[in-house]
């Protein structure tokens, strides 16, 4: 064996050397393998791409929806967890189980069941009421949630469908809310039961017929059990979950709104990648409402059935109340008048129930829906929006969901009546009187008193802009002349203060052709001229570069810095034109300081 010299340096030989990366680990080759077949059957790897580069926001307001997602997930698990134990049969067996006080009493197996799980099966008790307690923070959320989404516009184009589907989505949640809570049998949900057979029976025409279809005969009957059990773990879930999946593609299709701010434009969006930094929030955040609802569970108590006792058709419990996602519309059904019962064509209409108890929900619902197609039509805004309106900066809009919300209050009150009147010793005529006029009174006050706040917010940010910010400081002259000191504000807080558009009322056109015939759509465009005065005649227009120069110009506040020392409205490039919308930035200059 011979070997050859090359007289070539080792730097020499290592001239055209190319450098690679390590050579893959035998798992990366067998991941790679794997991703690599599938992406060549499902075309995955860019929707991946995709999906690991969406940008979030950050901002607390966009947990709320989060919760909702996380407390649907837990119900899931805890009530997959449940259906293993639960019998959904109104069969009447005798109770031999552990809890002595129910001993050798007559129940129905969906009752004994449910004892059972909460006394005789490891983890039982904690698993249902995480599984309640879970629930009930699903609907609060979603609530929420949509309240946030109301009072910023984050409804607006092209989010309509998500807004429908959420609204969708918190009615059904109401329903699941109502068909658990009736699962056990016990004393108080059948009382609900026995409530919910009477608002069935109030529908006109079809109502006595579909009582027996759902309870199969006369109540109780006995097949009302398994048909809500399959409701609720059926039905219902796979529609909730089914929207809930369209909910959330939706919000990855379209851009995330975000808060309005310095370098937040309809174009972009300003946060952190879903991988890996929102991922990692994310999965601590579902960690973190798990636990809470652990928390209360071990904790608190909530729902006890053992102390109720069996439902007994010829019992009920005094001062028993819906679950208080149904307040509101018990609290409609108590204050309906009862006139509205009346006897024709050989018929009683009860509309005094089936008003309150059956037409409320999907009536409230819809409104609700329509809501951003109604004021879309309004306003004539076709844009898409991705940046959110400060609510004060939508007084009417604002004013409108403060309305909403006091009348959903004064219902919710009204549900509990009869326990205001026993704890306060008053007359429950007197209460329900009095609620039954707030309907009309409280929410055209509360939408009054909202709009002026806004529109007085609005007037402060204004002056906050021009004149800078109250210091509390006194500054007295060598004439003796007292003022007090303002700080100017720097060119990111005045962004925030100054982006807002207000739009004007639309004018309303020539109702005729040219030949004195009425126009086609002449009607319509009255009372869209009409609503969009209501919705724009009270407005404050955000300050200018050229308000803001002219304000320190004239020195109307002798310590407030000058736009040259604090920063004016043009600043760094991604702020500039800050004192007006983006659609008007490039019309308007700063005027001249001579010409001012």
């Amino acid at each position: 064996m011979s070997t050859a010299v090359d007289p070539r340096s080792a730097e020499a030989l290592r001239e055209h050397d190319e450098v690679g990366e390590p050579a893959p680990s035998g798992g990366m080759k067998v991941a790679g393998g794997l991703a690599g077949w599938l992406d060549d059957r499902t075309g995955g790897a860019g929707f991946m791409s995709y999906l690991l580069k969406k940008t979030f926001p950050d901002h607390w307001t966009f947990m709320l929806g989060e919760i909702a997602m996380y407390t649907l997930i837990i119900c899931l698990l805890t009530g997959t967890f449940l259906t293993f134990w639960f019998v959904p049969s109104a069969g009447q067996v005798v109770y031999d189980g552990s809890y002595l006080p129910l001993q050798g009493i007559t129940m129905s197996e969906a009752y004994q069941s449910t004892v059972n799980i909460s006394f005789d099966v490891r983890g039982g008790l904690l698993i249902r009421q995480i599984h309640h307690w879970a629930a009930l923070l699903f609907i609060v959320a979603i609530t929420v949630h949509m309240c946030r989404v109301f009072f910023t516009g984050a409804f607006r184009k092209p989010r309509e469908i998500n807004w429908v589907i959420g609204t969708i989505l918190s009615m059904l949640a109401l329903l699941e809310g109502f068909a658990g809570y009736s699962l056990p049998d016990d004393l108080l949900s059948g009382t609900g039961l026995r409530a919910a057979e009477g608002f069935i029976r109030s529908i006109p025409i079809i109502g006595s017929y579909m009582t027996v279809v759902v309870f199969g005969g006369p109540f109780p009957g006995e097949q009302i059990i398994p048909l809500l059990f399959s409701v609720h773990i059926l039905l219902l879930p796979a529609i909730i979950v089914g929207l809930f999946t369209a909910h959330i593609v939706l919000v990855f299709v379209h851009k995330h709104t975000q808060y309005p701010g310095p370098g937040r434009t309809n174009m972009n969006v300003v946060g952190y990648p879903f991988m890996p930094v929102y991922i990692a929030k994310a999965g601590g955040f579902f960690f973190l409402v798990f636990g809470m609802c652990a928390l209360m569970a071990g904790l608190v108590t909530i729902n006890p059935i053992w102390a109720y006792g069996p439902y007994a058709p010829s019992q009920v419990t005094a001062g028993s109340q819906p679950d208080w996602y149904m307040g509101f519309a018990d609290g409609a059904l108590r204050l309906l008048p009862g006139w509205l019962e009346f006897v024709m064509f050989d018929r009683t209409w009860s509309f005094n129930v089936f008003l309150g108890a059956i037409a409320l929900i999907p009536v409230l619902y819809t409104l609700i829906g329509i809501y951003p197609f109604l004021e879309k039509w309004v306003t004539r805004d076709n844009r898409e929006h991705h940046l959110l309106d400060r609510p004060r900066n939508a007084p009417v809009r604002t004013g409108i969901g403060v309305m909403a919300l006091s009348f959903y209050l004064i219902l919710f009150i009204a549900a509990g009546n009869d326990i205001i009147a026993i704890k306060m010793h008053l007359s429950i005529n007197d209460i329900t009187n009095t609620l039954r006029l707030a309907c009309f009174v409280v929410p055209p006050l509360a939408f009054w008193v909202t709009k002026r706040i806004c529109l007085s917010l609005q007037r402060h940010d204004r002056e906050k802009v021009l004149h800078g910010r109250e210091s509390g400081t006194i500054i007295r002259t060598a004439e003796g002349r007292f003022f007090e000191k303002h700080e100017a504000l720097d060119e990111y807080e005045r962004w925030t203060l100054v982006q807002q558009e207000v739009p004007e009322p639309l004018v309303l056109g020539s109702q005729t052709d040219r030949n004195g015939v009425a126009a086609k759509h002449a009607r319509s465009e009255r009372i869209r001229a009409r609503l969009s005065h209501f919705y724009f005649k009270d407005r404050v227009a955000p300050v200018t570069p050229a308000e803001l120069a002219a304000a320190h110009h004239h020195g109307e506040h002798e310590a407030i810095s000058s736009p040259e020392t604090s920063g004016s409205l043009e600043g760094p490039p991604e702020t500039q034109g800050l004192g007006l919308p983006m659609s008007e930035r490039e019309s308007v200059k700063r005027a001249p300081e001579k010409d001012l």
